[in-house]
This record gives structure tokens, sequence and C-alpha cells, in this order.
């Protein structure tokens, strides 16, 4: 499997957007978002994703960030985006002048979760890589495209067999700015299989 833009897929498509093989850019638009109903309650379903569709249960997708963004809450990074009810996504959300959300959301059968670290405001690029391996996804960051830290492991209860995989852009609040996507690239899993305590009987 390789990375090619003509596979890709608008959910929602952006009125101002650009698509290369090399480079994306998307102008987000005020008021899209992607969250579901924990804690806030409310449901939003509206930010523009951009994927390609797989089967291949074991591998890695690349890609870099690049954001304009400086008004509360403005997004952009990799998602998986199987329906409104089921779904991941990993991004640098813009606080405030002085730090940013570097954080991941999984939603499994329509409920969020949120897990956060602060970064610098002043960061305004970022790389992501995730794996597949069946039903299991790891979200790993990296500030130079070659060292990776582990953000999160997750399941996706209906992740199994063909799933959807790429990009998003979204701006909450009353807001826009410019998302630029480069360097991606679909590899072999660079999530290695677990080696440690065995799978309890019967799993």
């Amino acid at each position: 499997m390789e990375f090619d833009a003509k596979n890709l897929q608008w959910t929602r498509e952006p009125e101002e957007y650009s698509i290369t093989q090399e480079r994306i850019e998307i102008i987000t638009k005020a008021h899209t978002d992607l969250w579901q109903r924990t804690y806030y309650h409310f449901r939003n379903d509206n930010a523009p994703v951009l994927q390609m569709s797989t089967r291949e249960p074991y591998f890695s997708f690349l890609v870099k960030t690049e954001f304009e963004s400086g008004h509360r809450f403005d997004q952009c990074g990799v998602v998986l985006y199987l329906d409104s009810e089921n779904w991941l996504k990993a991004s640098v959300e813009y606080e405030n002048e002085t730090y940013q959300h570097l954080g991941s959301v999984v939603t499994n059968h329509g409920y969020s979760d949120w897990a956060t670290t602060a970064i610098d405001a002043s960061v305004k690029s970022m790389w992501y890589r995730l794996s597949r391996r069946e039903s299991d996804f790891c979200v790993e960051c990296s500030m130079d495209g070659v060292n990776f830290s582990q953000m999160r492991i997750c399941h996706m209860w209906e992740g199994h067999d063909e799933i959807r995989f790429g990009i998003y852009a979204c701006s909450p609040e009353d807001s826009s700015f410019k998302a630029v996507f480069t360097g991606m690239q679909i590899t072999e899993c660079q999530w290695p299989a677990h080696d440690g305590q065995a799978p309890d009987e019967g799993l």
C-alpha cells in the first residue's frame, strides 16, 4: 500500500483547499469541530476530513502538519474517521499566547475522551504517525519526523476490516487558519508486536 493523493476522499469538503501528491492545504471555516457528548454534553460533527480507505491490517501513516493557528481551539492533525460516533484524532490545539494542547481524542460508540499535554504556543509544526495492528491503534508525535514519542494506544470497536484514515483541520470558535500537510507516506507497521506478558487464556 502506498500513499496516493488521488485516493483521498472528503467527508465534508471545505470551501478552500488545495491538494497535490506532496502538499495539502486546508483553510478552516469557523465553528467546525469533532466531539461527542462527554463532559461538555454537546455533539459536534462538521469538521472537514480527508481520507483514504484500506483493509490492510498492519501499516503506519506519517504526516507533517504546519499551522498558522492563533485562536482558541484551532487544530489540525491526523484522523481515523469511521462515522460520526467512531473516530480518533491527534492534533495540536491552540489555547492562548502561552501554551497549546498536544493531544488525542478517541471516540467509541458516541463518547469522546481527551488526553493532552501542554506545549509552548510557539510550536507551529508537528509530525504524527498513526499505526494499525488490526483493531488496535497507536498514535505517535515528533518534532523532527525522526524521533517519535507515543501519545496513545487505543482500541477502536468498529475498527476492524475496512477503515478510513487521513487528515483534518477545524476551528471550533469564530476563526479561520491555514493548515498545511506534507511528508505523507504509508509504510510497513512501525509499531512492533508486543513481546512482553503473554495474552490471557481465551483472548
